[in-house]
């Protein structure tokens, strides 16, 4: 460190992710680049030093935003940080609004809530720390660093998901909310997205093995193909929809993965969380879906001969055919994956649950400069 750098005042910034799920792999892509994003937008003055860490794994939902920014303020406190952000995936409101951020001059804290940033919530964590850091300096008259000269206002224009403040400005107590309609639109697909469908994909392999067995099976009975090509696409297109829902009812019943409202999730909260489940749920069947008819019709194509199509259809036969079978083939194999998905890891079909989340294994904390195991 040089003789100029010893003489620049240095403000601690905590990062910390609650829950150390998908919040922490935002955490760890921001905790890189904040650094430089505190020195361009804030003072290039400053020796800015980020902290890393993690919050709860199953954070307190009863007490809402108010819960999280008083851990947060302990934690800070306790590690001696200037101020502190908590990433977090719950969905929170204020006003019966989805909460973008709060900050709190008071305690020195700030929290995004992720789910209301929407599908790109990296990039929108990027725009909007930088700004919270700022405000929280500027609201605690923070000397070290001059006076941001932006209303809290205008953090609009740069994070698209704030639609107006609410709060005491010159307490510096402010929440950032979202709008009643494309806020709440916004909400539901970043709670999908911080849900991580592909790994809810990836954790129903066994159902698409199932799904695949049925398929290969119905492929070789003429009775499907005759219903295949009775049936017109309406009825199909139904057939399928409800293929695909008793699935997604399967797997929330047999996996027990409907929230209940309790003294520790709120009915609002556990509607909310049962939704995101379903959303995630229904996007990642309908995803292996598209696979299995995709296989499907790979398969009928090899296996079935257009001659013996024809014959047991009693008329010329063209691709569409191939198509119709390879639709209602799919759809009756969405039972048999409902089946298949009896034999998932409990573990993994749980994961797809958006109030449940797995104790990590390995991520970094820096409260004792280390990795810990907390399994």
């Amino acid at each position: 460190m040089t003789h100029s750098e010893k003489h620049r005042p240095q403000i601690v910034v905590g990062l910390v992710a609650t829950p150390p799920d998908h919040p922490a792999r935002v955490a760890a892509r921001l905790t890189a680049e904040l650094t430089g994003g505190l020195v361009e937008r804030v003072d290039a003055d400053v020796r800015w030093t980020v902290r890393e860490g993690w919050g709860e794994v199953a954070p307190r939902r009863d007490g809402g935003v108010e819960a999280l920014l008083d851990d947060l303020a302990r934690r800070r406190a306790e590690d001696q940080w200037d101020v502190a952000i908590c990433l977090t995936d719950l969905p929170l409101h204020v006003e019966r609004l989805p909460l973008v951020a709060q900050t709190s001059a008071r305690r020195r804290v700030a929290v995004l809530s992720l789910p209301a940033l929407g599908l790109h919530q990296l990039r929108a964590a990027r725009a909007a720390v930088p700004d919270l850091v700022s405000r929280l300096l500027t609201d605690a008259s923070d000397q070290r660093v001059p006076r941001a000269h932006w209303a809290p206002a205008d953090l609009a224009s740069r994070v698209p998901a704030v639609h107006r403040v609410v709060g005491e400005a010159d307490a510096g107590e402010l929440s950032y909310v979202a709008s009643r309609f494309t806020g709440r639109v916004r909400l539901l697909t970043g709670m999908v997205r911080a849900n991580r469908p592909g790994r809810a994909l990836l954790g129903l392999s066994k159902l698409l093995v199932g799904a695949f067995g049925t398929a290969a099976f119905a492929l070789t009975t003429d009775t499907v193909w005759q219903m295949g090509a009775a049936l017109g696409g309406l009825r199909l297109a139904v057939i399928m929809l409800l293929g695909l829902t008793a699935l997604v009812a399967w797997l929330v019943i047999a996996h027990d993965l409907w929230e209940k409202p309790s003294r520790e999730s709120p009915p609002e909260l556990a509607r909310l969380f049962n939704l995101g489940t379903i959303l995630t749920l229904t996007l990642a069947t309908a995803l292996s879906y598209v696979v299995l008819f995709a296989g499907t019709v790979l398969v009928g194509a090899l296996l079935i001969d257009t001659s013996v199509l024809e014959q047991t259809l009693q008329r010329p036969v063209d691709v569409t055919d191939y198509l119709t079978l390879a639709w209602i083939t799919s759809s009756l194999a969405t039972v048999g994956g409902a089946i298949g998905s009896g034999l998932e890891n409990e573990e993994t079909v749980r994961a797809a649950a958006y109030g449940y989340h797995p104790k990590p294994d390995g991520w970094r904390d820096e409260k004792d400069g280390q990795s810990h195991n907390r399994r």
